[in-house]
Parts: structure tokens; C-alpha cells; sequence
């Protein structure tokens, strides 16, 4: 199987479970005796447990093939599904969680280094909308695993099950995954290597944050009636997988800078549309901000990357960024009103075209 299909192979595997808790969770809970609060705990150690294991698959990549470091990060993920399943306590569940998000960082900072060393603007975008398909498929096969009659444990043991075969394949592959090129350390300054760190983190954190509190801004800020916000939503979803199949092609046809630096720009004016009170306005800026979005980060890794460790920076800093930025703004929101949302996307927004400029530069 080649390289490529197997790269979105790993992240349709990745995605499904990870999309999954928070539906699976209510049953978790009352099964380990837990209040609904706990699960906030233990997303904050897996977000640490995914920043260190990027971090470290990117130097690892020096003298493992990704093929290797590949199969290793998805094993770890079936046997941390398969230790979940089998939890009696909340201790043994976190372990499983904090398993979990150290094999998928090295699988996330393994693929990106890999498709940023061989594959185009195309396929490295194809690749991340691989995970958003899982992602939107993790979900519903879990609602009917469900209604089928398996309990959460079965759901997370048969995830399991598949990504061993997922990491078997990796192993059965290794010949086929030509170690990426690194590109010399010496040529990437430290200034433009944090300000990537910085991009990232904030760009992760406007996909997270509008995502996550799009519904309440909508429902409560603009007044948007509960179905017509839930269509909008997941026309943001759908804008993010779409918008990477598409926008790929066209960046492989009108390169991937230019295509890069259109995206920036579209993210702050979906942002901007959104502060507008009109509330079909800020429903349609939503989805605007979800198109933008879509090819940053891939087409930045893609070009601005550089060696296997800065990647796996990268990839550290997006995670980090998606959990920490989301929490902010709730609070934010907490504080005041749902429409409190837009007027820290966009600021965010402007943040991102800054510094991609100085970045660029």
C-alpha cells in the first residue's frame, strides 16, 4: 500500500476514537463513579502527554525511519483503547487517555515531517482531511456500535482491535517509507522557528474555539434558532474537510505560499464577519472562517516546516494551542456573553497575519 494512502489510513484510525469521548463519556463516567467535571482533568494530561510526544518524534526522526516511529506511535494507541476498556478506576482510564495522546503525537508529528518532505500541497492537505473524516465518522459508528448493544467498553476494545491491524501494517511497510529529508537546522532561525510556534498555536486555537462555541454564539449571541445552528455548525466541520480536498488542488495548481497567504486573510474576515449583529452575517462568517482555515496549517507545515524537529514543534504547539485557546474564550464567555466570541477570533485572526508575515520574511 503506498505511503500516502496508508498516512490517511493512520489518521481516519487516530480520529475515530478521539472523536468519540465526549459522546462515550456520560457512560464512562457513571460506569467509573465519576462527576462530569473529571473528564476536563484528564484532557488537560493528555494535551501535555501529545505536546512531549511530538517534540520528541521530531528529534527521533534522526535515526528512526517514520515508518517506524509510525507503527510504534499506533500501536501505542490500540493499547491504550484496549487498557481503557478494560478500566476499573479513573486511574487506570487516565493512563489509557494519557497512552493514547503519547502514540498519537508521535503518529500526528511522524506524518506531518514525512508529508512535508514528500508530498505536495494536494496530498498533504488530502492527508489532514483523512482526519476530519474520522473525525466526523468516529461519531456516528460509535452511535450505532451503541445501539447495536456494545457497551462503551466494546466500542473502544474493536477501536483498539483496528488500530493494532493499522500499526501491522506500518511494520509490514517499513521498506516503502524512505526516511524524510530533514532540511539543515542552520538555515532556519530561532526567531522565525518560535514565531511558527506561535502561528500555529494560534491558528489551532481560532479551528478549536470557533468550533467548540460556534453553537452557543449563535443560539445565545446572535439568536439563531437551535437547528439552524446546529446546520451551521456542522457546515463549519463540512467547510474544514471540503475546503482541504479543494484548496489543496488549487494550491498544488497556484502554489502553495500564495494560496497560503489567501487563507490567512480569509480566517480574520470570516472572523470579522462574525462581529457583525446581523445574524445571518455571522452565520455565514462562520463558515467562511471554516474554508479559511481549512489549508493553513497543512500548507504551512508544508512551507515553512523546515527540519523533522521544527515540525514536530509545530505540531506540539497546534496541540497546546487547541486546548488552551478554546479554554480562554470559554472563560471569556463565561464571564460576559456568547458574544464574546467574535471579538477575540478576529484579534487572534490579525495576530495570525502578522506573524505569518514576519514569519515569511
Amino acid at each position: 500500500m503506498p505511503a500516502f494512502r496508508l498516512a490517511c489510513l493512520a489518521y481516519i484510525g487516530a480520529a475515530l476514537p478521539g472523536s468519540t469521548l465526549g459522546l462515550l463519556w456520560p457512560s464512562i463516567r457513571v460506569g467509573l463513579h465519576q462527576p462530569v467535571a473529571t473528564l476536563g482533568v484528564l484532557v488537560v494530561f493528555g494535551v501535555v502527554a501529545s505536546a512531549v510526544a511530538s517534540t520528541a518524534a521530531g528529534r527521533l526522526l534522526a535515526r528512526w525511519s517514520a515508518g517506524a516511529l509510525l507503527a510504534v506511535g499506533t500501536l501505542l494507541t490500540g493499547v491504550a483503547l484496549a487498557v481503557e476498556s478494560v478500566a476499573s478506576s479513573v486511574v487506570v482510564f487516565g493512563t489509557g487517555m494519557v497512552l493514547f495522546d503519547l502514540g498519537f503525537g508521535t503518529v500526528n508529528a511522524a506524518l506531518n515531517a514525512y508529508a512535508a518532505a514528500h508530498f505536495g500541497p494536494r496530498r498533504i492537505n488530502w492527508m489532514h482531511a483523512a482526519y476530519g473524516l474520522g473525525a466526523t465518522a468516529g461519531p456516528v459508528l460509535a452511535t450505532a456500535m451503541l445501539g447495536a448493544g456494545m457497551s462503551w467498553r466494546g466500542v473502544y476494545g474493536s477501536m483498539g482491535a483496528a488500530l493494532a491491524l493499522v500499526a501491522g501494517a506500518f511494520a509490514l511497510t517499513l521498506s516503502a517509507w524512505a526516511a524524510p529529508r530533514p532540511r539543515p537546522a542552520g538555515k532556519t532561525r530561532r526567531p522565525a522557528v518560535l514565531g511558527s510556534l506561535v502561528f500555529t498555536a494560534v491558528e489551532a486555537g481560532i479551528e478549536g474555539a470557533a468550533g467548540l462555541w460556534g453553537y452557543v454564539f449563535l443560539t445565545e449571541g446572535r439568536g439563531v434558532p437551535a437547528t439552524v445552528a446546529g446546520l451551521v455548525v456542522s457546515a463549519y466541520w463540512g467547510m474544514m474537510f471540503l475546503g482541504r480536498v479543494l484548496l489543496g488542488a488549487v494550491a498544488e495548481r497556484l502554489g502553495a505560499r500564495r494560496v497560503l497567504g489567501a487563507a490567512v486573510l480569509g480566517v480574520s474576515a470570516g472572523a470579522a464577519l462574525m462581529i457583525v449583529p446581523e445574524a445571518a452575517t455571522a452565520a455565514a462568517g462562520l463558515i467562511v472562517l471554516g474554508l479559511a482555515a481549512a489549508p493553513v496549517f497543512p500548507l504551512f507545515v508544508l512551507t515553512t516546516g523546515g527540519a523533522d524537529e521544527v515540525v514536530g514543534l509545530q505540531v506540539a504547539a497546534s496541540a497546546v494551542g487547541s486546548a488552551a485557546l478554546p479554554a480562554g474564550i470559554g472563560l471569556a464567555i463565561g464571564a460576559s456573553t456568547a458574544n464574546a466570541l467574535a471579538p477575540p477570533l478576529l484579534a487572534l485572526g490579525l495576530t495570525m497575519c502578522v506573524v505569518y508575515r514576519a514569519v515569511s520574511r
